[in-house]
């Protein structure tokens, strides 16, 4: 019994790693979507939004075993942030070309942003949670009741990792709106960001059993995920060190 609750403990800690992980590119695209509020509204817009997305979270832990035959849910999260990361880049590009007696682009109001943050970390849900349960299936089975088609310890350590992943995204999202407040030319990068991650859930899709177009180990690669870190990793330090330059010259 001992040896299993270490195992249990083991595969929790891994999964909190990665969740942690996971967080870093969710919460650039959370802090993006709230920046435009006032600061107040900012810290209730992202937990209102976590909120939801817990409770979307939560109730799909019960559907997991069936939400996975659905690609189409990764291809709309794929298109999704797509979306968001073009129209936002373009839009800048314009308001920075565009006459300056022009009336300012309108933003989203509080609770459609609410809205937006959910939406983007549903995106996100599939992803995390297909990840956590292929840790928690390589743990023996702790009793004899299952949830969602998953053995019930399992479905606890997968419930406790998303928990701490949602908390993780919460605090690290409100970090990345500081950043983005000090460093204003920051955030064509963070929409670059967004937008690779939807490229990151294009490949999943064309990885999914049922499309097939990639090899379904693809995005499990060692060469696809050192390829997705390192082009994320050199995005954020290229928009970084290009918006400390920027704001010294002014």
């Amino acid at each position: 019994m001992e040896t299993i609750l270490l195992e249990y403990a083991w595969v929790l800690v891994v999964l909190i790693v990665l969740e942690g992980l996971l967080a870093a590119d969710n919460a650039v695209v959370m802090a993006v979507m709230v920046k435009h509020l006032p600061k107040v509204q900012q810290k209730k817009a992202l937990f209102y939004g976590l909120l939801g997305a817990f409770v979307f979270r939560f109730a799909a832990l019960f559907f997991i075993t069936y939400l996975v035959n659905y690609w189409e849910i990764q291809a709309l999260g794929a298109v999704y942030l797509l979306y968001i990361s073009i129209k936002s880049i373009w839009d800048q590009k314009h308001h920075k070309e565009a006459d300056p007696t022009k009336k300012k682009r309108k933003q989203s109001g509080f609770w459609m942003t609410v809205l937006k943050v959910e939406l983007a970390d549903i995106a996100f849900a599939l992803d995390s949670m297909l990840a956590a349960v292929a840790l928690a299936v390589t743990l023996p089975e702790l009793g004899d009741f299952h949830i969602g088609g998953i053995n019930g310890g399992q479905f606890t350590v997968m419930m406790i990792g998303g928990i701490i992943g949602l908390v993780l995204i919460r605090f690290a999202a409100r970090q990345f709106v500081t950043l983005l407040e000090k460093y204003p030319s920051l955030e064509t990068a963070a929409f670059l960001i967004v937008g690779w991650v939807g490229i990151k859930l294009v490949v999943m899709t064309l990885a999914h059993p049922k499309v097939h177009i990639l090899a379904e180990s693809f995005p499990h690669s060692a060469a696809w995920k050192l390829t997705f870190w390192i082009v994320l990793a050199g995005i954020a330090v290229g928009g970084y060190l290009t918006a400390v330059a920027s704001k010294k010259k002014k």
